[in-house]
């Protein structure tokens, strides 16, 4: 079986109707490469078997198009799941031809879905389109915006990744799409409880010195109020951001930059962004100073 383009995956946990909303948008895309992998935490709502069922999987394994693989089993947390979804993409990626062409790793969370039924089909137009102009073989990470459904709002990513945008405002995973390469050979720091993946995107970055293309598409829908977003968890994610930097930048950049976010009031501008009543108007501006940047 030859390795489709897109790897799409899942990480679920008693998701109940969300696993079958996020499912039914990734079976309407119209690009038809890819493949699905569910990382089942060890539901017991039935999602898991509708799922299965969707692909005529008896319990876990694959379809017998290679379309969706499962795998159930205990896991120590949303990253841990992401991991050993990871570690089974690795060894499909054995068995597979076509191997000197790296895929991509999407991640798309439960109760998200993506924007309409032709992103896959107008991100794979963007990276072989890039690919041609460019002709690099160096490892990518493709980036759009999201539509947050909690404030109804399209959400900018910053069009090009700096110091800057590594100290403040990486994409969300939803808007990201990773050449396989990074994931397989550098997967989640489990130690991060909340922002592994914040980490993930700098180390990629710096230290794989990986390249980052915006694409002005909107990629996701995305539900919120999920695992990062709990009164404790934001406390965490804060105090993990802060130390994670520290690994990247210099103590003198993050002085400066600390400066900025005050001088810039940083706090309330969040606040601004996550009030449904306020975030529309927040966004324009953003949107507006980012292509202006780019």
């Amino acid at each position: 079986m030859k390795r489709p383009y897109f790897t799409i995956i899942v990480v679920a946990y008693n998701p109940g109707e969300d696993l079958d909303k996020t499912i039914g948008s990734i079976r309407k895309q119209s690009f038809k490469n890819y493949r699905i992998i569910i990382k089942d935490g060890g539901s017991t709502d039935g999602s898991l078997e509708r799922a299965a069922a969707l692909f005529g999987i008896e319990g876990t394994g694959a379809s017998s198009d290679g379309r969706c693989h499962i795998i159930k089993g205990k896991d120590h947390g949303i990253y841990d799941a992401m991991n050993i979804a990871i570690n089974a993409l690795k060894k499909l990626d054995e068995q597979e031809e076509n191997i000197s062409r790296p895929g991509f790793v999407y991640f798309l969370n439960c109760g998200d879905v993506f924007s309409g039924p032709d992103v896959l089909q107008k991100v794979y137009e963007c990276i072989t389109r890039n690919e041609r102009v460019k002709g690099t073989t160096l490892p990518y990470i493709y980036y759009g915006d999201i539509f947050e459904m909690q404030t109804m709002q399209r959400v900018s990513s910053v069009p090009k990744i700096d110091d800057f945008a590594c100290y403040r405002n990486v994409p969300s995973h939803q808007a990201c799409f990773y050449d396989e390469r990074l994931m397989l050979r550098y997967p989640f720091d489990t130690v991060w409880k909340v922002r592994a993946d914040y980490e993930h995107f700098l180390r990629c970055f710096y230290v794989e010195k990986a390249q980052t293309e915006y694409m002005k598409l909107l990629i996701a829908d995305y539900e919120g109020g999920g695992f990062s977003e709990t009164c404790e968890n934001r406390k965490i994610s804060e105090n993990e951001r802060q130390q994670i930097i520290h690994l990247y930048l210099s103590r003198k950049k993050i002085q400066k930059y600390d400066l900025i976010r005050l001088l810039t009031l940083a706090s309330l501008r969040t606040k601004i962004a996550q009030n449904p009543k306020t975030a529309g108007i927040y966004n324009k501006l953003k949107s507006f100073v980012y292509n202006k940047r780019s």
